[in-house]
């Protein structure tokens, strides 16, 4: 399943394909992706190594979750700043569990992971709390949950043509439109979404 394990998880039926390190770096999701959740998806990469890899999906807003709505369950008190604020689907491995990423313009007491220049990770409350007041970043994306790969099954999916792999700066992350993200993915490895999805459809 793709994406769906902790990245501590083992794996069987490993292939013999090699690739680097991958942390900071774009997952493109193509046509024949099996997993209906992961399709069209478009995945930050914050961590990536012989044990495993961590993403955050950046293009599925969760339509049943806002911003406001998640803070008072927290007990954090959000302006009205907030109101049209979405929070996505980063993955389907603890959903439960909350991420913020964004640019680097805030750096908290030590809870902010630089995964490339430009674009941070925190997960701590202390982040939404600043955004309940106006403060923090100035460009974020609040995620439950995120997409796990155990050792080698990323790699592993990758040489399946499941993913293409991309780099997307913070710009791209954090500015185009949701609907946008998956073609202008594409659109930097010089890749047609309509001839791609054309090939993906055959049988």
């Amino acid at each position: 399943m793709y994406g769906s394990k902790n990245p501590q998880s083992s794996m069987t039926g490993v292939r013999n394909f090699e690739i680097s390190d991958l942390t900071g770096r774009t997952l493109i999701a193509m046509p024949g992706m099996g997993d209906p959740r992961f399709a069209h998806s478009v995945v930050f990469l914050c961590d990536h190594s012989e044990e495993g890899a961590m993403g955050l999906i950046i293009n599925k807003p969760n339509r049943d979750v806002a911003m406001k709505s998640l803070l008072g369950q927290l007990d954090i008190d959000a302006g009205t700043h907030l109101e049209n604020r979405v929070v996505y689907f980063g993955g389907p491995v603890e959903m439960g569990r909350g991420f913020v990423l964004h640019s680097s313009d805030y750096l908290d007491t030590g809870g902010a992971l630089e995964v490339v220049p430009g674009v941070h990770m925190t997960g701590t409350l202390d982040i939404l709390e600043e955004l309940a007041r106006g403060e923090g970043p100035s460009q974020w994306l609040m995620m439950l949950g995120y997409a796990g790969w155990g050792p080698r099954q990323l790699e592993d999916e990758i040489a399946a043509n499941g993913w293409l792999v991309c780099d997307l700066n913070a710009e791209q992350i954090f500015g185009l439109p949701d609907n946008r993200k998956w073609e202008a993915a594409l659109e930097t490895l010089g890749v047609s979404s309509l001839v791609l999805s054309s090939e993906g459809g055959r049988a």
